[in-house]
């Protein structure tokens, strides 16, 4: 029986599995992108993305959130990603366990290595998966020894979400004149939260917490503009507005994470998925604006959320200066 030509998407698939069973690719080091493979092979980004999606489908690779596409560990692995994550038998290798000799890991214990440890489970693995059996897991203790250090799983998220604040400071030599010190201000949050991704989902704007460390943030704003006779209100407002503009796009740090883990797609490769449908939204020109710039995107559109943040901040800082400098 004639068997026609292998389609190009398992020759893609092909050539990775050999290249993995080669050494060129060893496990956990992450493959190359959807438009990568596209380019090196002269296909179009859904075949790319078709060819990682099986060998997702056949364990050759997994999709970590917040990392990418690796190569597959062998099964059972202590360093595997997903197993690294997980406690042996709630035991951390290199901590005691609990009822050990020289007092057990409790006298290493303190509130800050509660939160710390909370916060790297958070970051990993999303809010969603932070529990505090989780982090006693994590610590190697008892199921109820992380509450003799904080009183619930909401106080303990509160904790970290100062502290990640906290990690931001502003130097002494602060910059002169309103503008440049609310462009601190803005990176500083938006730092904050794209190392911890889970951040803007704590806090919400209307019932916001007192964090000190926050706090600190909100002092750089409100110092900067004090001078500038301004209503106290809107001096407060603009800060609200800064604030709410990065946690409003920080927010999709933490989703994007989440949908890459529901769907085993990345952003590009979920943009491939769509395609068609865009297209078929263009040809109907019903939407002719749409249609035209879609034709102008012919090589594809990666939307960059730093870049949406330095537009951002430029168009909020130009308004601002209208009110500041009139």
């Amino acid at each position: 029986m004639n068997v026609g030509p292998e389609p190009p998407y398992q020759r893609i698939a092909a050539d990775i599995r050999r290249r993995i069973a080669d050494g060129e690719l060893a496990p956990g080091q992450r493959l190359p992108s959807t438009r990568r493979l596209a380019a090196e092979w002269g296909v179009a980004l859904a075949t790319a993305a078709k060819a990682l999606s099986s060998l997702r489908h056949d364990g050759t690779v997994e999709a970590i959130p917040r990392v990418g596409t690796l190569v597959a560990r062998p099964a059972g692995r202590a360093d595997s990603p997903a197993a690294a994550r997980a406690p042996r038998d709630g035991v951390v290798p290199g901590r005691p366990v609990e009822g050990d000799g020289d007092g057990g890991p409790d006298r290493e214990l303190s509130r800050e290595r509660v939160v710390g440890v909370a916060m790297e489970i958070a970051d990993a693995e999303g809010l969603s998966a932070l529990s505090m059996r989780g982090v006693a897991s994590r610590l190697g203790v008892a199921a109820m020894t992380p509450y003799r250090y904080v009183n619930s799983k909401d106080d303990l998220m509160l904790l970290m979400a100062d502290a990640a604040f906290g990690e931001e400071t502003y130097p002494h030599d602060a910059p002169t004149g309103w503008r440049p010190r609310l462009e601190q201000y803005a990176r500083s949050i938006w730092g904050a939260h794209q190392r911890h991704p889970w951040l803007a989902h704590i806090n919400p704007l209307r019932r916001p917490e007192a964090l000190p460390h926050l706090f600190s943030h909100t002092e750089q704003v409100l110092s900067a503009l004090e001078n500038h006779h301004l209503p106290v209100v809107t001096r407060v407002n603009i800060n609200v507005v800064l604030y709410s503009f990065v946690q409003g796009l920080a927010v999709h740090l933490e989703r994007q994470a989440q949908a890459e883990e529901a769907t085993g797609l990345s952003s590009q490769e979920w943009s491939v998925v769509q395609t068609p449908a865009l297209e078929a939204l263009a040809s109907a020109n019903e939407y002719p604006a749409l249609s035209r710039a879609l034709a102008e995107l012919s090589e594809g559109y990666d939307l960059d959320l730093d870049t949406i943040f330095e537009l951002g901040l430029s168009a909020l800082l130009d308004g601002f200066a209208h009110m500041i400098e009139a």
